[in-house]
């Protein structure tokens, strides 16, 4: 089954995919997958191997996390590090430099390597930072990450055979993925924000396909060709998903990369976006061409413009 999941006016909408259709290569299926890349860069996606209850279940652990004392998140606080691992506080991000920094925590994590692999040094494989509560937590976490990014590939798998690739063109660039998981806390817009504060500001994903998960809290906003903004809201095991700057190289152009961005509101939101990415080495330049772009350099680049500490840095 395939339906529009958001609608603003008219002719506005972001289709909604059913996995099931989509892997099946179902006509329909394909051609809205074609209509969110080409068209919104956008689309929302059900019926995956993440059920409504697992999903809510890490929101959940995510805001038992976000709610411990300050001192306590602090220990695991990635401005400590030269990566993006752990927790990062309010103002720690600024996606946009006209815009003051995001109004949000976050928790990041990304794949586990074995103890001792070279790789470990990159900023992208860095080594994860655990916090001691609550209980469970990097269980938890962990047992979704390696969850969403099996629908992750999958969903890319899709996405190439709807773009009139080989549906088996990603599936050996991801055995080492640049892949990272966030748990993002929006709390209630405050009363001094102004038009330069937001949740996070308006701004395209680094990456190739991010897929978030939500509490069904309103917030999220896209930009539509006409330069107005649709609000794109989902419950627990609806995602939403975008595609990044490095999948719009990689496809040459074929696929979109959106700008989108959270305002705020007058409640907390707890969204869990994977950003998922491919092995560092990849060459993420147009399918085809004979030009060389190393995804593990456009990500980095990318990193250190945003990341406060990261900023600093350089």
């Amino acid at each position: 089954m395939v339906k529009a999941a958001m609608r603003q006016g008219k002719d506005t909408m972001i289709p909604k995919i059913d996995a099931a259709a989509l892997a099946r290569g179902e006509a329909e299926a394909m051609a809205q997958v074609r209509e969110g890349a080409f068209e919104t860069g956008f689309l929302t996606l059900e019926n995956t191997a993440l059920t409504p209850e697992r999903v809510s279940r890490v929101i959940e652990t995510y805001r038992a996390f976000f709610h411990l004392p300050e001192a306590e998140k602090a220990g695991v606080d990635m401005a400590a590090t030269g990566s993006n691992r752990g927790w990062g506080a309010s103002r720690s991000e600024q996606v946009d430099p006209t815009a003051n920094p995001d109004y949000k925590e976050v928790f990041d994590c990304g794949i586990t390597l074995p103890e001792g692999d070279p790789l470990t040094s990159m900023q992208f494989y860095a080594p994860n930072r655990w916090p001691a509560a609550p209980d469970g937590f990097r269980a938890e976490v962990e047992g979704y990450f390696e969850a969403a990014r099996g629908v992750a590939l999958d969903l890319l798998s899709g996405i190439a055979r709807a773009i009139g690739e080989d549906g088996a063109y990603f599936a050996d660039k991801f055995s080492r993925p640049m892949a990272l998981l966030r748990g993002n806390y929006y709390p209630a817009r405050p009363g001094w924000a102004g038009d330069k504060d937001f949740g996070i500001a308006a701004h395209t994903d680094y990456g190739c396909v991010t897929l978030l998960a939500t509490d069904g809290q309103p917030g999220l906003e896209v930009e539509m060709r006409d330069g107005s903004w649709l609000g794109v809201q989902a419950e627990p095991g609806t995602f939403v998903v975008n595609f990044g700057e490095m999948l719009e190289m990689w496809t040459g152009g074929r696929v979109r990369a959106t700008l989108h961005r959270v305002v705020g509101g007058p409640d907390e939101r707890i969204s869990v976006p994977l950003f998922f990415n491919p092995n560092h080495d990849t060459n993420v330049a147009p399918i085809g061409s004979s030009d060389v772009i190393l995804a593990g350099e456009h990500l980095s680049r990318r990193y250190n413009e945003t990341y406060v500490h990261l900023q600093a840095k350089g």
